[in-house]
């Protein structure tokens, strides 16, 4: 089946006359949290490594995409030919290795490339710009951290060592309990922000995705807590009734039975 068929269908469902009145009323920023929310369920499908989810899952992100096309189409901005153009081109552009003569040697080189094809890009707007310019607002906070770090280290502006980095955290740790202490609100979400910040930049030093160990976390804290109501619902009792010492028990067999 081609594209042409889902084009059609989101002409239909926008028709002033008989479209469906939900998808008629719709703007981009009533559109935007839903196209978001399809990204993060296409990749709940990768982590679960389940295909068929993620191809329906793939299906209903591409769907947004051919909205928000029909939307600008409707505002005489673009269509969606004018997308497929316009990602085509730019491929071609950020891909000299490929479809010219430029020679890189892994993906890592690769990746320097593909950043500073960007920057060129940048600065031939001709407009002033920062290093910065481009990481979206719309990212996780945690993935946006790690943008930002990333550009800055660019230019130098980062830690030589990851000792700097664990310094940082202890740094920023002893300015919460200060907070916390003086029971600043305001303050302590300063403070947990900027100590959150630190911790991204160790996981950007020791290489690792914070927003992936982050969502990992998350799972291991589901899969065990989950686990912990089931044991106690089949030995008759309920988590609620529990001291904490009895969920303190239950979590470390949790942990040993699950991993």
């Amino acid at each position: 089946m081609s594209i042409d068929k889902l084009l059609a269908l989101m002409a239909a469902l926008r028709d002033p006359e008989r479209g469906c009145p939900w998808d008629r009323e719709q703007n981009f920023s009533t559109v935007a949290p839903y196209t978001i929310e399809e990204a993060y369920e296409v990749a709940d499908a990768i982590a679960r490594d389940d295909m068929v989810e993620l191809r329906d899952e793939l299906g209903d992100l591409l769907f947004q995409v051919v909205f928000h096309a029909r939307m600008a189409e409707e505002a005489g901005e673009f269509d969606f030919d004018d997308v497929i153009a316009a990602i085509v081109e730019k491929m071609i552009r950020r891909h000299p290795h490929v479809f010219a003569d430029e020679v890189v040697a892994d993906a890592e080189e690769q990746t320097r490339a593909w950043e500073e094809h960007k920057a060129r890009e940048r600065r031939n707007t001709g407009v002033h710009h920062s290093l910065l310019d481009g990481v979206t607002l719309g990212l996780p906070a945690l993935s946006r951290a790690a943008k930002l770090q990333k550009r800055a280290a660019r230019a130098g502006f980062d830690w030589p060592a990851v000792e700097g980095v664990m310094d940082k955290i202890e740094e920023e740790l002893n300015e919460v309990r200060a907070e916390l202490e003086a029971k600043d609100t305001d303050a302590l979400q300063g403070e947990i922000g900027d100590l959150l910040f630190a911790c991204v930049n160790l996981a950007r030093h020791a290489g690792v995705d914070a927003e992936e160990a982050l969502r990992t976390a998350n799972h291991k804290f589901e899969r065990r807590f989950r686990y912990m109501e089931s044991s106690l619902q089949q030995a008759g009792g309920e988590l609620e009734q529990c001291s904490l010492e009895e969920m303190d028990r239950q979590w470390e067999l949790a942990k040993r039975e699950l991993g």
